[in-house]
């Protein structure tokens, strides 16, 4: 029998392409359906963010946090105001600090459950995504009434939050963590014992913890290794060194452990929420901070624990109200990186498994 003769094809998705939550591109190189290359091609969604911000005042950018990761701009609004906080040496009032963590943790659930409705949906499950949505909008609700949006918060400020809490809402908050802690109980009838999910997760997109510090993975999936590393117990910021909460870690580093890192972090940030709920004080929402904002000349870097992963602020000032260059280390960027080396060898069908499992979010990559 003659041989055939075969040559590779180079093939793009993207990055208009549905599963790529955005606007990213991957250029393929496939030897029938086994792929032997895979590049990222970022960039589309570039706004030179770091370099306006050297044109405005501290209080000036929070607004353009927003636009990073868009499914977590209370943790980019958070790691902003902590870096100036700790550069400037102010303090923030009890008050403020419990409903940063409630809405820190509850944009950090909201981002999860996007996490796991989309990544469902690439996956082929359709009732899923609903679900997910379906809770996420009582999340965005509750946001919209603290600071009157539903997407781009701009709600912290340096020394405190924008505004107080309306009447009621911290006990809707605790309502809302009832609701959702029996909800989680469907997710896991729904999806996590469902056979044909497991084929397409267990053992597919595997890396082991030296890889994945290698790359300077953090987040899920580097805790999916088993590397237990969170920034908010390893080295903690605001008040989360008074609330009691796990460390979710996985075992195989697969894209299994990776969802299942997804579904139990929800949990781990419900008992955050519900504590600080519990325990939130009276008081003022502000702290006295200078009308002008002035960063002592030095350079800086402060992190906090992102939806994905460590978001940290390097800030250069030379004491004046704006900064001399700031640099964001944007954990979606990073985590982005090991991709062509998880696509190597893979079907062309493990594409999508194998990138929605990183969850990344194409405003933090470009920024």
């Amino acid at each position: 029998m003659a041989e055939i003769r075969t040559e590779e094809l180079l093939m793009n998705i993207g990055p208009q392409h549905p599963s790529t939550h955005g606007v990213l591109r991957v250029v393929v190189k496939v030897d029938g359906e086994i792929i032997r290359d895979a590049e990222p091609v970022v960039g589309y969604l570039h706004r030179g963010t770091e370099k306006l911000a050297e044109d405005l005042q501290y209080t000036q950018i929070i607004p353009y946090t927003d636009r990073m990761d868009y499914l977590g701009s209370m943790l980019n609004n958070h790691a902003i105001v902590n870096a100036v906080e700790k550069a400037m040496d102010l303090e923030v009032p009890e008050r403020a600090e419990h409903l940063r963590v409630i809405v820190v943790e509850l944009n950090r659930i909201a981002s999860h459950l996007v996490f796991l409705g989309t990544y469902l949906l690439d996956l082929g499950a359709m009732s899923p995504f609903l679900y997910a949505f379906a809770n996420r909008e009582k999340i965005i609700d509750l946001f919209n009434r603290i600071c009157g949006a539903r997407l781009t918060f701009n709600y912290m400020r340096v020394g405190g939050v924008k505004w107080d809490a309306p009447e009621g809402w911290v006990q809707d908050v605790l309502d809302f963590v009832t609701h959702l802690r029996k909800e989680m109980n469907m997710f896991h009838e729904l999806v996590t014992g469902n056979e044909i999910f497991l084929e397409r997760v267990k053992g597919v997109g595997i890396y082991d913890a030296d890889t994945a510090l290698n790359y300077a993975l953090s987040g899920i999936n580097l805790r999916s290794t088993g590397f237990n590393w969170d920034l908010r117990k390893n080295k903690p910021y605001s008040i989360y060194d008074r609330f009691d909460f796990n460390v979710i870690t996985g075992k195989n580093g697969d894209c299994y452990d990776r969802y299942m890192c997804h579904l139990d972090e929800i949990v781990e940030s419900m008992k955050i929420v519900e504590q600080a709920a519990q325990q939130i004080p009276d008081g003022p929402v502000m702290g006295k901070v200078p009308k002008i904002l002035r960063v002592p000349a030095g350079e800086y870097y402060a992190a906090v624990e992102g939806a994905r992963g460590e978001l940290g602020l390097y800030i250069v000032s030379e004491g004046k109200d704006k900064p001399y260059r700031i640099k964001w280390r944007r954990p979606s960027f990073v985590n982005l990186q090991i991709l062509p080396k998880l696509l190597e060898g893979q079907s062309m069908s493990n594409l999508i498994a194998v990138l929605g499992a990183v969850d990344i979010v194409l405003g933090e990559v470009d920024a």
